[in-house]
């Protein structure tokens, strides 16, 4: 068994079972970290399922499952490509050092190949989909390109990110219906204030290392205002939750696991230390938990009477 990553459960998947000649490949896609494979599947899931339930209807289980392995393929292809640019940077972090490309067991022309054949596979998925959802996901490119240099130029890359990783919810939405719609783009918006609350949780972990390599960050910008702003953050996705179900015109039964939704945030948002970064891992590692109550708000919106929250 190989030594896991800082970021990586002890007791992952890769390091105790994957091959030894496959754990740097599948640590280059993060495979040994899976909470970004939900993290980025969820908006998807979500976008799913707000469009079935404006119609009546249950999430069709086919687009479920093109969405899980498309997020897989494309958070392993936007990781690759985010450490083929970080690699200066990730060698003076203490938490990213051991990487593959940083610690030189990948070279970067191997993670180019890696990248370009992550994305072949899930354009695969999208040719399938409807023409506005295919002009989406290329259209997702150009974020996913920008992203690794956010944190050079902007204290906000988290920012960035949601609008990056909630590019899903749009697409999801889209393969649904065809189309796009108020709905769809006020669910976008609650993924953008989740992500920019969950990722600036996740940067406490580098603070200092951040300040010494001159990376910039929310968490480093907002400083002793952290928890504050990631409670502001927080409570905006769930107006956003709520506004994207009203005007979707979703029933009650929305409203208990939306609950459940909010409630979680909160919990998150109270416990936000900058001085535990171990703390901040587990708080950012519980984040699908978050997002599979909004999925589960949303599919059971299609149903509960006559539709509409009030």
């Amino acid at each position: 068994m190989t030594a896991p990553l800082p970021d990586a459960a002890p007791a992952n998947w890769v390091d105790r079972h994957a091959p030894a000649a496959l754990r740097p490949w599948l640590k280059l896609g993060r495979f040994d970290r899976p909470t970004g494979i939900w993290l980025l599947m969820l908006p998807g899931w979500q976008g799913i399922a707000l469009a079935a339930a404006m119609e009546g209807e249950a999430p069709d289980w086919r687009w479920l499952l093109a969405f899980f392995v498309g997020a897989a393929l494309m958070r392993a292809a936007g990781c690759a490509y985010n450490d083929i640019v970080d690699r200066d940077f990730d060698a003076q972090v203490s938490r990213t050092a051991g990487r593959p490309i940083p610690s030189g067991q990948i070279s970067v022309r191997q993670a180019w190949a890696f990248v370009i054949g992550c994305c072949l596979a899930a354009l695969c998925i999208l040719l399938v989909m409807p023409p506005v959802a295919i002009a989406l996901g290329v259209g997702s490119l150009a974020l996913v390109a920008a992203y690794p240099f956010m944190k050079r130029i902007t204290w906000w890359p988290q920012a960035w990110l949601g609008l990056t990783f909630n590019w899903g919810a749009l697409l999801g939405f889209a393969a649904v219906s065809g189309g796009l719609s108020w709905p769809a783009l006020l669910l976008y918006g609650c993924g953008i204030f989740w992500t920019l609350g969950y990722d600036t949780i996740y940067a406490i972990q580098d603070l200092e290392d951040d300040a010494l390599a001159g990376v910039k960050s929310s968490a480093r910008r907002l400083g002793a205002a952290t928890a504050k702003a990631v409670l502001a953050f927080y409570v905006l996705a769930f107006i956003c939750a709520l506004a994207a179900a009203w005007t979707g015109g979703l029933g009650p039964l929305f409203l208990p696991p939306a609950a459940l939704f909010g409630l979680h945030l909160s919990h998150q948002a109270a416990r936000v230390r900058l001085d535990d970064p171990q703390g901040a891992l587990a708080l950012f590692k519980s984040n699908p938990l978050a997002g599979l109550a909004l999925f589960l708000a949303l599919a059971a919106g299609a149903w509960g009477g006559p539709q509409g929250l009030f």
